[in-house]
């Protein structure tokens, strides 16, 4: 390599052996930089390494001198430090949604963001257990193209997956072509989903997107979300995601629930820190929420028995009373 190309290169280089190579415990001496740039065929003197230790101070890099004996430089602070890289390793991790070799990939990703050492100590405790991943390594394309369809607002096309039982006991599975109009994408209770219409309905609906195989956009317009929600100017994907339960679509209803006290943080967990609490006896209280009227709402206060009380509408306890009924004919 050319001294002149060299030189071009050399800060890069410096950028990248401070990245890979030192941390608070392993600094790097100048010796050590300057042999490092010798294997890449570029030469250095101990003043130049200075030099340019100190234009990537001056352009934002947190490099520290460590002073006396051993001492040496490294790279103090990172765009993501330790503690940030285990929670977003772990989030990838337990994501069901993500395949196990795309977890794996991420996850090497995030280590290259370490220090070889810091990402050494990380391995010891990364583990993916592939029994509950995607297997769907297209879900990453699917992403994409809904992320493009939803910004420029025309409808896809996609193929929709559903296990089913044959004659035999077997599970096959039921391919479904749909067209839908996408709205927004949504992670809840450990699966992605896109909020969407399909063409032939007038209401929304959630569809899984591990179960969506081959998605294309169409030049078709989307059908505006107003026409089939209570969204006028923008689609609220926090608001929906509040009122829904277990992603069950169902008619958006303002609710009335009586709950022992001890409950009180499933309650906020579960409906915000908004909800308007009131009639606060000793051992319960009442508070009003906005939820979409559906099974997954019934599920929810049943799991509580008689720690929760559906006050209103009439119509979510008549929802609850069927449900106790059918159960307690299965229960017989």
């Amino acid at each position: 390599m050319a001294r002149t190309e060299g030189q071009k290169l050399k800060l890069l280089y410096l950028t990248e052996i401070f990245r890979k190579y030192s941390d608070e415990e392993h600094p790097l001496t100048t010796p050590q930089i300057i042999e490092y740039l010798a294997k890449h065929g570029i030469e250095a003197e101990r003043k130049s390494i200075y030099r340019d230790i100190d234009v990537l101070i001056d352009y934002g890099f947190d490099i520290v001198k460590n002073r006396g004996n051993g001492g040496g430089f490294f790279l103090s602070s990172r765009e993501f430090e330790v503690p940030e890289i285990k929670l977003l390793t772990d989030a990838v991790q337990a994501a069901s949604f993500i395949t196990a070799k795309k977890s794996r990939e991420l996850t090497q990703k995030l280590d290259e963001m370490l220090s070889v050492y810091e990402a050494r100590k990380q391995k010891g405790y990364s583990y993916i257990d592939i029994s509950h991943k995607c297997k769907n390594e297209e879900i990453y394309y699917t992403i994409d193209n809904l992320s493009r369809a939803t910004q420029k607002r025309v409808k896809v096309q996609l193929k929709y997956v559903r296990r089913r039982l044959n004659d035999n006991r077997t599970v096959c599975m039921d391919e479904k072509i749909i067209t839908v109009s996408p709205y927004a994408l949504l992670w809840q209770d450990d699966s992605y989903y896109l909020v969407c219409n399909n063409e032939k309905y007038d209401n929304l609906m959630n569809l899984r997107l591990d179960r969506m195989r081959s998605v294309t956009l169409t030049d078709e317009p989307f059908r505006h979300f107003s026409e089939v929600s209570e969204y006028k100017d923008s689609f609220d994907i926090a608001d929906y995601a509040a009122k829904s339960f277990n992603m069950f679509c169902g008619e958006p209803t303002k609710i009335k629930l009586r709950c022992e006290r001890e409950l009180l943080e499933q309650a906020i967990d579960r409906f915000g820190e908004d909800i308007f609490i009131y009639n606060v006896q000793e051992n319960t209280f009442d508070f009003d929420a906005n939820a979409n009227l559906s099974d997954g709402l019934v599920s929810w206060i049943l799991q509580f028995g008689k720690s929760v009380e559906a006050v209103a509408p009439q119509s979510l306890r008549e929802m609850i009373k069927n449900r106790l009924s059918d159960l307690n004919e299965l229960y017989k």
